[in-house]
C-alpha cells in the first residue's frame, strides 16, 4: 500500500513532454510511479482539472534569515515553491564567527533591507560553521533548501574586520579555500559573490576586496565537485555585464563548473542589453560554458520612505549623500532653502539609476498617516501642479510633514512589456529566477514569480505552452544547479508535487503583512498565490488553499548532483572592450601610469575616468576594489 494516491490529474512531468491524464503514486517521500496505478493507498485524492507538476524551484532568494524564525518560507510555499536557494549575492548566515554577528546583522540589513527589530527579534544566533547554520533550521523546515555559501563570509571568517579592507595572502586564500571545501561537504550547493554590493556604511562588501587570483582560488575548489558559482554582477550597463559573463563563461570553462548571474531584465533605458546578453550567451554556450542568466516575470516596481538611501537615488549623488546621513540630517536638508533648491534640480537630470525608468513626477503617495492622509493615490505630478510646486518639493515637503514616514511608490521602473520578455523567457540560457524572497521586505513583494509566468506568458500572452512553462520553474532550474532528484515527476524522484488549477494560477495584489518577529509597526509586502490547490514536499502536504499551512515539517537540505563542463569547442570572443583590474589600494593616477604611461598623467586619468562613469559616479566610500573593471578604452561603435 503506498502513503498517497494523486488519481485524475493532467500530469506535466518537467521535461516539457505532452501533458497527460493519469494518477500519482507517492510512498515514503519518493514517487513510486507516474501515469497509471493499480494499487491502493493510505489517501487518495482526485484531482480531476489540476495540474501535477514538479515543486517549483526558486533559485534565488535571500531566506537565510527568516528560515530561522520561518521554515515555511512563507508565502513563497504556497505559490508551489518547494525548494529554494538563499545565500546569494556573497551573504550567508554562516559561517561567521561571533565576535562578527553584529557587522553582518548591519550588512545583510543593508543589503536585504529587513527591519532592525524583526532581524534582532527573531535571529538567535547559535551556530557559526555552515554546518551548524545547517543543523539549526534543518528540523523545522517544511520546504527544501539548498543553501549557498558567501564569498563575503569565507574572508570575513578568515581575514576578520581586515576583509574590508585588504586582499588576502596566500596563505589567507589558502584557507578560504579550505573553509570553502568545509562548507560544500556540510551541505552548500556553491559559492556565490558579488562585484557590485556595498554594505551599511557604503562601503565594498568584503568579497569585493578579494582578487581574481582568489577567485580562481575558490573555483577550483568549486571545480572539485562541480559546484556552482553564483554572481551579482554590474547588471545595469553592457558592456561591463557581457565582460563580466566572458569571465564567467572562462571560470566555467577552466574549472567545470556552471555558473549564473542575476538579475537580467529589460528597461526602456537599456533598449538593447538583454538582446545583446543572449547573445554572448549563445556564443559561450556553443562554447562548452556553462553560464545560464536569471530572469523575473514580474515588472519593477518599488516603494520607499525617506529615512534611508533607496536604489531610485543611487544616480543622483546629492540626493543619496543626503539620505546617507541620517534622520536628524535628512530633515535639515529638506529644510533648508539652499540644499533643497539643489536637491530640486539634480532630480531634473536624465541620469537612470540602476537602468531603472524613474520619473519623480509619475511617483505616487502611497502610504500617509498625518496631514497628507487624504491625498494618498496620488501622483507627485498632479499633486505638485495643484500645489504650484515642483514634484521633488511635494516629495519632500510630504516627508517633513509625515515625520519622514510618508511612502512612495514607483511602479514599472523596468521590466513591464510582457511581449518583450516573453522573447527570452524561454532561452536555453536563461532560467526563470531573481526572485529575492526573504529581502527586500518593505519595497516590494517579491513572491508569485511563478504564478505570474503561467497567468501572463500561458494563458494571457501564449508566448509559452503548459508544459514548457512548468519545465522552466522545475527541471530547468534542478539542472542548471545541479539539485539532485527534484524538478522532475519520475519514479524514484523526491516526491516534491505541486497540484494548480491552470485557468485560475496566478498571484494575488501586493498586500501588507505584520507578521515579522517582534511584532510592531514594521511591515512587510507579500503576494498571496491564486489557484495553487495543494502543496507537497517530500510526499507530505505542507499547504492547502482550504485550510493553509500545514503544521508538517517534511522539508530538507536537498543532496547535489555533480556536474560536468565540456572543454572548450572555440576560441574565447574578442573582449567587448580591453580591461583591467586594479591593483589592491589603487587610485586613478597610479591605474594610469600602469596602462595610459605614453600619456600626461592629467590627461591620462581624464581619459580613464570618461571610460568607466560606473566608477567615477559611486560615493566616495566606495573607491576602486581589485575585483572592478576599468576598461582601457571608449566604448566601441556599433557595427
Amino acid at each position: 500500500m503506498q502513503d498517497l494516491l494523486i488519481r485524475n490529474a493532467l500530469i506535466c512531468d518537467g521535461t516539457g513532454a505532452p501533458a497527460r491524464t493519469g494518477d500519482l503514486s507517492i510512498h515514503d517521500g519518493r514517487i513510486v510511479s507516474v501515469g497509471s496505478s493499480s494499487g491502493t493507498a493510505s489517501r487518495e485524492i482526485d484531482a480531476t482539472g489540476l495540474v501535477a507538476a514538479p515543486g517549483f524551484i526558486d533559485p534565488h532568494t535571500h531566506f537565510d534569515a527568516q528560515l530561522t524564525w520561518d521554515g515555511q518560507a512563507r508565502p513563497s510555499l504556497e505559490h508551489g515553491v518547494t525548494t529554494v536557494i538563499p545565500g546569494n549575492c556573497s551573504l550567508s548566515l554562516a559561517p561567521l564567527r561571533a565576535r562578527d554577528r553584529e557587522f553582518l546583522g548591519s550588512v545583510f540589513r543593508q543589503i536585504e533591507e529587513m527591519p532592525k527589530s524583526a532581524f534582532d527579534a527573531g535571529l538567535e544566533w547559535s551556530w557559526e560553521s555552515f554546518g551548524e547554520y545547517l543543523d539549526a533550521i534543518r528540523n523545522d523546515l517544511s520546504i527544501n533548501v539548498a543553501p549557498l555559501v558567501g564569498h563575503s563570509l569565507l574572508r570575513l571568517w578568515v581575514l576578520g574586520a581586515e576583509s574590508r579592507e585588504r586582499a588576502s595572502t596566500p596563505e589567507e586564500i589558502e584557507a578560504l579555500c579550505d573553509l570553502l571545501r568545509e562548507s560544500l561537504e556540510a551541505g552548500a550547493v556553491g559559492l556565490s559573490t558579488s562585484f557590485s554590493d556595498i554594505d551599511h556604511e557604503f562601503r565594498a562588501v568584503p568579497c569585493r576586496l578579494g582578487t581574481m587570483d582568489e577567485l580562481r582560488a575558490l573555483c577550483a575548489v568549486l571545480g572539485e565537485t562541480g559546484r556552482a558559482l553564483q554572481v551579482l554582477p554590474e547588471f545595469w550597463e553592457a558592456d561591463l555585464l557581457l565582460t563580466r559573463i566572458d569571465q564567467m563563461a572562462e571560470l566555467s570553462l577552466e574549472y567545470g563548473i556552471p555558473t549564473t548571474f542575476s538579475p537580467l531584465f529589460e528597461s526602456t533605458t537599456t533598449p538593447d542589453l538583454v538582446g545583446k546578453v543572449r547573445e554572448r550567451l549563445e556564443l559561450h554556450a556553443a562554447r562548452g560554458a556553462r553560464v545560464v542568466a536569471q530572469m523575473q516575470t514580474r515588472p519593477i516596481d518599488m516603494t520607499f520612505d525617506m529615512t534611508i538611501p533607496n536604489a531610485v537615488f543611487s544616480a543622483m549623488p546629492t540626493w543619496f549623500g543626503t539620505l546617507m546621513q541620517g534622520e536628524e540630517a535628512i530633515r535639515g536638508a529638506f529644510s533648508d532653502p539652499a540644499t533643497r533648491a539643489a536637491l530640486v534640480e539634480e532630480s531634473k537630470t536624465d541620469r537612470r539609476p540602476i537602468a531603472l525608468d524613474f520619473q519623480l513626477g509619475q511617483i505616487r503617495l502611497s502610504a500617509a498617516t498625518g496631514p497628507w492622509k487624504q491625498q494618498v493615490g496620488r501622483s507627485l505630478a498632479d499633486l505638485g501642479a495643484e500645489l504650484d510646486l515642483d514634484p521633488a518639493e511635494v516629495l519632500m515637503q510630504a516627508s517633513l510633514d509625515e515625520d519622514l514616514r510618508a511612502r512612495f511608490t514607483a511602479e514599472s521602473l523596468a521590466h513591464f512589456d510582457a511581449p518583450l520578455i516573453a522573447r527570452s523567457i524561454d532561452h536555453p540560457q536563461i532560467i526563470v529566477g531573481a526572485g529575492d524572497g526573504g529581502a527586500h521586505v518593505a519595497r516590494f513583494a517579491t513572491y508569485g514569480d511563478t504564478g505570474r509566468l503561467f497567468s501572463c506568458f500561458v494563458r494571457d500572452l501564449g508566448a509559452l505552452s503548459l508544459e514548457q512553462a512548468v519545465k522552466r520553474v522545475t527541471a530547468d532550474i534542478a539542472d542548471a544547479w545541479g539539485v539532485e532528484g527534484r524538478g522532475r515527476l519520475e519514479e524514484g524522484a523526491a516526491a516534491d508535487v505541486v497540484l494548480f488549477d491552470p485557468e485560475t494560477i496566478a498571484r494575488g495584489p501586493e498586500e501588507l503583512a505584520f507578521d515579522l518577529p517582534g511584532g510592531g509597526e514594521d511591515f512587510r509586502f507579500i503576494r498571496r498565490a491564486k489557484g495553487v490547490e495543494r502543496v507537497f514536499v517530500n510526499g507530505v502536504e505542507v499547504y492547502n488553499a482550504s485550510d493553509g499551512y500545514s503544521e508538517a515539517r517534511s522539508g530538507t537540505i536537498v543532496d547535489y548532483r555533480s556536474g560536468s563542463v565540456s572543454k572548450p569547442a572555440a576560441d574565447a570572443p574578442e573582449p567587448i572592450r580591453r580591461f583591467t583590474h586594479p591593483e589592491p589600494g589603487d587610485d586613478w593616477p597610479q591605474v594610469a601610469a600602469r596602462h595610459l604611461a605614453d600619456q600626461p598623467t592629467d590627461q591620462a586619468v581624464t581619459l580613464l575616468q570618461s571610460w568607466n562613469l560606473h566608477l567615477v559616479q559611486r560615493p566616495p566610500t566606495n573607491p576602486m576594489t581589485p575585483l572592478d573593471l576599468v576598461f582601457l578604452e571608449p566604448p566601441r561603435a556599433e557595427a
